[in-house]
């Protein structure tokens, strides 16, 4: 069993690593609503979307990642899974919607795809959900 002053730098770290993938997300979504906008303007930054489209998958993972890292983390910890049922939940629907949002986006094809508004709400939805994941977080650690 791993010591609890071990836990406790890994519940920082993982708290931490899940602030900045907030931010990354919010990044993100800036890049996607460049995109969007320049789109409707008829100006369009091919340099933001190629970033936009590099980044999302690996972002997609890193978020996946850090949800396995913090049920791996409780589990160590106590031995089960929902010792914080809330914070599970949320971080549980996070990854639903940013696979789903990974899903979307590989089906976006052309200016005017109908797959693009979709892939756009699920994208705010997520940052949203970071926000009350990381006021969640917050309120364990402290």
């Amino acid at each position: 069993m791993i010591d609890k002053e071990t836990i406790a730098y890994l519940k920082l770290i993982h708290g931490s690593y899940n602030v900045i993938m907030m931010f990354l997300f919010m990044y993100q979504g800036w890049m996607g609503l460049k995109i969007r906008r320049g789109r409707k303007a008829g100006v369009q930054s091919f340099d933001i979307v190629k970033r936009h489209r590099k980044f999302g998958p690996v972002l997609a993972l890193m978020g996946v990642g850090g949800f396995l890292a913090g049920v791996t983390l409780i589990y160590l910890d106590t031995g089960r899974f929902l010792k914080y049922p809330l914070h599970f939940a949320t971080g549980l629907s996070l990854v639903f919607c940013i696979a789903t949002a990974f899903m979307i986006s590989r089906k976006i094809a052309g200016p005017e795809s109908p797959w693009r508004t979709p892939h756009f709400r699920r994208g705010i939805l997520i940052i949203c959900l970071y926000l009350v994941q990381v006021s969640l977080g917050l309120s364990i650690l402290f």
